[in-house]
């Protein structure tokens, strides 16, 4: 009788049991949901606490555009950005400062006692990343520079990257050199000139050079980074004179340019045409203008 009345009597414990594993199971999942919503919101703060603001969202950004519309970079808004990014951690608006001072040779203009400054603040955001990261950021840039400077070799077509995080020595590839220039040589008004077109919403594009007795049409096109603003540029310079002296002048030389530009090094089999331009050229169109379709 007595095992009998315990083993009846076991029926609601076990139900019991069942009922409490099932409410610490609602509780647990309940809790790591909360967590996780608590989690999400407290990266987010932390996000914003660590990274910051712009930097043109502070009083002390570091350029004015003056009266001709032109940006001029402002060295006191400089040393008063440093100093305050120093002592309250911003780090997007201190990076920015940053590479706006590699950008404008500070170092060179600064005392020697904000120097001092420069490279404490230079060193609690590791500068050197920032230098390195753009570095990094442009090297597809310089691979598209190489390879479209290599499609039309020897054509007086000069293609070149700068990089405007170190504009003593921006000059970092360079296909077709018509320029004279080398590897690491710098720039002096590209920057500033592309900071002020930008501001006029202003492309700078098929511009006249003439420099002494040589003659180029240009075109410059910024590269733009989100963090930083303008952080390089890809520069086209055609050799005006030597195309329309050299080449276009003499039969032999205007017909070995156009071998020149259309030589080939292999073969492929594959359509880059629409479907339309696809069934006229099956049926014997030649090229885009030709007025026989």
């Amino acid at each position: 009788m007595e095992n009998h009345s315990s083993g009846s009597g076991g029926k609601p414990r076990l139900k019991k049991l069942g009922s409490d594993i099932t409410v610490n199971v609602i509780a647990s999942v309940i809790a790591s949901v909360v967590f996780l919503i608590a989690g999400f919101f407290w990266g987010k703060y932390h996000e914003r606490h660590e990274y910051g603001k712009n930097l043109d969202q502070y009083d002390f950004y570091p350029f004015e555009v003056n009266r001709d519309n032109v940006p001029e970079f402002k060295l006191n808004d400089f040393r008063l950005g440093m100093h305050y990014l120093l002592k309250n951690t911003d780090y997007t608006a201190a990076c920015q400062l940053i590479f706006i001072g590699e950008q404008n040779d500070v170092r060179s203009k600064l005392d020697p006692s904000e120097q001092r400054v420069y490279a404490a603040l230079f060193g609690k955001y590791d500068g050197k990343k920032i230098a390195d990261d753009t570095a990094e950021y442009l090297e597809n840039y310089a691979r598209i520079v190489r390879l479209v400077g290599k499609s039309f070799p020897d054509s007086g077509i000069e293609i070149l990257l700068h990089n405007l995080a170190d504009p003593a020595h921006s000059l970092v590839a360079l296909e077709n050199n018509v320029t004279g220039r080398h590897l690491r040589d710098g720039t002096t008004s590209l920057l500033l000139d592309l900071k002020r077109r930008q501001i006029q919403n202003e492309d700078k594009l098929n511009y006249e050079l003439n420099i002494g007795s040589r003659k180029f049409k240009c075109t410059s096109i910024p590269i733009i980074r989100k963090d930083y603003g303008i952080v390089g540029a890809i520069c086209i310079n055609v050799d005006a004179h030597y195309l329309n002296e050299e080449v276009a002048k003499d039969k032999e030389h205007l017909e070995a340019f156009f071998r020149n530009l259309c030589r080939t090094d292999f073969k492929l089999d594959e359509n880059i045409l629409s479907k339309d331009e696809f069934a006229k050229a099956q049926k014997g169109k030649r090229h885009f203008r030709d007025e026989r379709f």
